[in-house]
């Protein structure tokens, strides 16, 4: 990759990712950790506000603004395939702020590259025939309460059980599989990790109240109790 390239390709990875660190973009890119720190030192040079966090790695100064990005074909089908997959998701508040999202995606497209992904929209199908019927309203909220550390009250029903129970849990992580949600979360009334099918909640509440992270790992976690949904 020229360096031009490179310093774009850094520049806007720096803008999509709160901190990066020298020894990340220089495996990113094949390049020496003396040749980022140059490249660094040359957006600087540039006028464009990187701050040096000690220890930590660079980011950018907040509120500065990068020019829109230009996607290329394959990027742009990429995501467009990807609308696809998403759309056979069960929750219906994950569909609608990704399909919000594409539209804002998609406004920034040339206009050959526009009408090619609106093409390749039309020729594209995902089936599913083992697709559940629950469906869930959940999970842009949960995923909310995460990354923002709230407290979360939901009602849980669990497959063989027809009542529900009551918990206060702290939202962890997610992750999908079979088409299906799951939440991990530290469960005051099981005072330990859980997994919950997102389409099983009935009903949730994010709290204002806050929790402290407890630095949760999937590896971890995977180790001390597989899955089984």
């Amino acid at each position: 990759m020229q360096q031009l390239s490179r310093l774009i390709a850094i520049l806007t990875l720096l803008k999509s990712k709160r901190i990066l660190t020298a020894t990340e973009l220089s495996q990113k890119f094949e390049v020496s950790i003396r040749t980022i720190y140059r490249d660094i030192k040359k957006l600087e040079v540039a006028g464009v506000p990187i701050i040096t966090l000690e220890g930590r790695g660079y980011s950018l100064m907040d509120g500065y603004v990068v020019a829109p990005v230009q996607f290329t074909e394959k990027q742009a089908n990429a995501l467009i395939t990807a609308q696809h997959l998403v759309n056979k998701s069960n929750d219906a508040s994950f569909v609608h702020d990704f399909e919000e999202a594409m539209t804002k995606i998609k406004s920034v497209f040339r206009t050959s590259i526009q009408q090619k992904s609106e093409l390749l929209h039309s020729k594209i199908r995902v089936f599913d025939f083992k697709q559940e019927i629950i469906s869930s309203n959940a999970l842009s909220e949960l995923q909310l309460a995460i990354t923002n550390f709230n407290e979360t009250e939901i009602n849980y029903r669990k497959a063989d059980q027809v009542d529900s129970t009551f918990r206060v849990i702290e939202p962890c992580a997610i992750f999908a599989t079979d088409n299906k949600w799951i939440l991990i979360a530290w469960c005051h009334l099981r005072n330990d990790y859980r997994a919950f099918r997102v389409d099983r909640i009935q009903n949730f509440k994010i709290l204002p109240s806050q929790f402290e992270d407890r630095k949760f790992e999937f590896e971890s976690f995977y180790k001390s109790r597989p899955y089984n949904p």
